[in-house]
């Protein structure tokens, strides 16, 4: 996994968070962590499916969402604040079928004091589009 080096010390302590939390039940796997960029990976299996054996839209608008927040909460100074989703849309472009993988990469559009709106794509092993999504922040107070 790829952490740049100027949020090193932040991710030590995201990674090493006690508790449990959706991301580890659908298997997110993180490979790329900085400010600009965010990429996961999460499998399609019987824990992301719909009950026609495809990837259910819910679980792709949660590593969207997962992996959105992740890259807003990596813009915050401090830790006296973090970043809850207020809107997210997706379309849902192709299906990808249970043993199969997706890919999920976050960019920032907007960065601002209050709000932030992200972009994100997930894209199957064959790097074809699956979903599209955005997502709007709000940075809070803890």
């Amino acid at each position: 996994m790829f952490i740049d080096e100027s949020i090193k010390e932040k991710a030590k302590i995201y990674f090493n968070f006690k508790h449990k939390h959706m991301g580890h039940a659908l298997g997110m796997e993180f490979e790329h962590v900085s400010k600009n960029k965010i990429v996961a990976t999460m499998p399609v299996n019987e824990h992301s499916v719909q009950p026609f054996g495809v990837l259910h839209g819910g679980a792709s608008v949660a590593l969207a969402e997962t992996l959105c927040s992740v890259g807003g909460w990596f813009q915050l100074e401090g830790m006296d604040k973090t970043v809850v989703g207020v809107e997210i849309n997706a379309n849902h472009i192709r299906p990808v079928k249970m043993g199969g993988k997706v890919t999920g990469t976050a960019k920032p559009v907007h960065l601002g004091r209050k709000i932030q709106v992200w972009e994100c794509e997930l894209r199957d092993e064959r790097d074809k589009l699956v979903c599209t999504s955005r997502c709007t922040l709000a940075v809070v107070n803890r």
